[in-house]
């Protein structure tokens, strides 16, 4: 693998390095105000929540590489505590790649990207319409990392108030993931869309762990067919199909696979990591499990 020390290498690179390999990002478009009251608008994807209790979120108008500068939003969050982080969807991604411009000082990008400002409620800095989440936020802290460029400034934020749109709630009151249409950031000008068939379920076990892929034979963990996605599935069934189980799928479902491979077992065991990865394609875990010990209870 290449190798990069970022004690050796320039900051472009690093941080390119940075925001190619972690991303998709969440896109904080941070609306702030200045000390004369005057509004800012602007996008950045260094960007998470941290807890709810309190509810944190983190953004970082970092300092500018090329030449070490500091953008507006520090600046206004340092005189005024007080954002509204709003959520990026791809109906809007044009206009927020549009108020990203490093316009100078007092110009209301509100304006430019003709994105629509709108009153908060517990705090001054306005509330962007198009956005169907939108928090208002206190800045509790700002932690300047270094004063490099490139350098982060973290702004600490408590979510004191949410608003979300209708649209983008289910049957039950939640966010619904199909309706809400997430952009994130990934390198150089890529984003990404968070809709379609982009969005996968994944079971998160938590106290429901399964067996673990070190449950698996040996033969099983290093095939060539299999990969390791297909692995974490396998890994993630809470219990192994007992040999009775086993046997009797054998018996019922790969009879005549084992009938017509009986005297070429590496073309067997072939086949059967290829029926094993065509079930787990179906969610079939449990069928996949014992279609692959069928092979070692030879």
């Amino acid at each position: 693998m290449k190798r990069a020390d970022p004690s050796l290498i320039s900051i472009p690179e690093l941080h390119g390095y940075l925001v190619g390999a972690v991303g998709p990002r969440p896109i904080a478009l941070a609306s702030t105000i200045d000390a004369e009251g005057r509004p800012n608008l602007s996008p950045f994807s260094f960007f998470n929540v941290f807890g709810a209790n309190p509810p944190i979120a983190i953004f970082s108008p970092a300092r500018r590489g090329r030449d070490n500068t500091t953008k507006h939003s520090y600046h206004n969050v340092k005189a005024v505590p007080e954002v509204v982080i709003n959520v990026v969807t791809y109906s809007m991604v044009q206009q927020v790649s549009v108020a990203s411009g490093e316009f100078p000082e007092g110009i209301d990008e509100f304006a430019k990207s003709g994105l629509t400002p709108i009153a908060s409620e517990m705090v001054r800095p306005f509330r962007v319409k198009e956005s169907p989440v939108q928090f208002e936020c206190k800045v509790k802290e700002v932690i300047e990392t270094g004063s490099g460029g490139g350098a982060a400034n973290l702004v600490l934020c408590e979510v004191v108030l949410i608003h979300v749109s209708e649209d983008v709630l289910d049957a039950h009151g939640k966010i619904d993931q199909r309706k809400i249409d997430l952009v994130g950031r990934m390198g150089g000008m890529f984003y990404c869309r968070a809709h379609g068939d982009a969005l996968f379920e994944l079971t998160q076990p938590n106290k429901d762990f399964g067996v673990g892929v070190d449950a698996l034979p040996r033969s099983v963990r290093n095939s060539s067919i299999l990969t390791g996605n297909d692995l974490g599935q396998l890994g993630s069934l809470r219990v192994v199909p007992d040999e009775t189980a086993v046997n009797e799928y054998k018996l019922t479902e790969l009879a005549d696979l084992f009938i017509r491979l009986e005297d070429d077992p590496a073309g067997l065991e072939k086949a059967l990591h290829t029926r094993a990865k065509e079930l787990l394609q179906d969610g079939q875990k449990e069928e996949a499990w014992k279609t692959l010990l069928t092979f070692n209870e030879r």
